[in-house]
């Protein structure tokens, strides 16, 4: 009987966030790949593009046209998937044939007036104005009476349904909690009930002892893969000090967490020398007028290349009907990114 090696021998890891596994098949790694193949962007874009609906001035979708503004700019989404407008609902529809109203608000957040700025090549004080941005937002949305949760996210790149290219994200401020925050919010207070420590402070501290899957840190944060990592280069960017959301950060932490996802998005773009796509979403504590002890604030990134710029992961099969995969370890995805510069290979190429 062969010694087990997590690098070479199938096996499931635990997500104690969410409360499931994934299984890791690394002896699949080496498999030849005849499938799809996604094409590269190819275009130069402008600094500034006179048919965008997003940049500064310009008139949007539905006729309204943009401030000239010159650093974040926010306005309510033209195309909302939720609504403000409360309504008079009544049901006797049976328990399989549940449904209920849902409020909310969306939002739209242009990270600079320039086209052309990901966060990976923004300044950091410009991407902190993103953050305060980002704090104000959640301040303003999470204080309405009917809004109890507000997600913080962006979609970068076409492949991940990304309908423009000006670099921006969004916000989906709801009266419910989503789904996969209610299922982090139970087994992070299940977890502070019964230790009386967060769950994310507890993991980082043996993180930081194992020093195995850490991708970059600073003195307020770290970014890491995660033990339980789905996607093949999944980040989670987790703070030191144990606080709930964007309103306890100190003017420092601000500072550092814009660091940090220079730091982070700049090594995705070294990975394959190529904008990275992913999907990133801030997760912090509801905004439901209650305590929440149990929040640790982190951020999740999952981007979808596999082993190149043009070959993706994809959920299908095996994944939609039994459970998450993936062929890569997260200790080995994690020493790659750890060796890659945060100096932006544009960057290094210009200079």
């Amino acid at each position: 009987m062969k010694t087990f090696d997590k690098n070479l021998h199938p096996h499931r890891r635990y997500n104690p966030l969410l409360g499931e596994w994934i299984l890791v098949s690394p002896q699949r790694a080496l498999r030849p790949w005849q499938g799809q193949k996604e094409s590269l962007p190819t275009e130069t874009r402008p600094e500034y593009d006179p048919h965008c609906y997003l940049c500064p001035g310009n008139e949007r979708a539905e006729g309204t046209h943009n401030q000239a503004y010159t650093d974040c700019y926010v306005f309510d989404n033209d195309f909302p998937a939720l609504l403000r407008d409360e309504v008079v609902f009544e049901s006797d529809a049976p328990d399989l044939f549940q449904s209920k109203p849902e409020r909310g608000i969306n939002k739209v957040i242009c990270f600079s007036p320039n086209h052309n700025l990901t966060l990976a090549e923004m300044a950091v004080p410009d991407i902190a104005k993103v953050v305060d941005t980002w704090t104000t937002q959640y301040a303003e949305l999470g204080s309405q009476p009917f809004i109890n949760y507000v997600q913080i996210f962006e979609n970068k790149g076409a492949v991940m349904g990304c309908s423009n290219p000006h670099p921006h994200g969004q916000i989906w401020a709801q009266s419910s909690l989503p789904t996969q925050v209610e299922r982090t919010q139970h087994h992070l207070r299940a977890y502070y009930e019964k230790h009386k420590t967060s769950l994310l402070a507890d993991y980082l501290k043996q993180e930081l002892q194992q020093q195995e899957r850490l991708v970059c840190e600073n003195g307020h944060f770290v970014a890491l893969v995660p033990f339980w990592a789905t996607w093949p280069y999944e980040i989670m960017i987790v703070s030191r000090r144990h606080f709930g959301n964007l309103l306890a950060m100190s003017h420092d932490e601000k500072n550092a967490f814009a660091q940090i996802l220079k730091d982070v998005t700049a090594k995705y773009d070294n990975l394959f020398e190529t904008s990275f796509p992913y999907s990133s979403g801030i997760h912090q504590a509801p905004t439901n007028r209650v305590a929440h002890p149990e929040w640790h604030f982190h951020m999740h990134f999952y981007p979808p290349l596999l082993r190149s710029a043009t070959v993706k992961k994809f959920m299908v099969g095996y994944e939609m009907l039994g459970e998450a995969q993936r062929d890569l370890t997260p200790e080995q995805s994690a020493k790659i990114l750890r060796d890659l510069p945060t100096v932006h290979y544009k960057t290094k190429s210009n200079a």
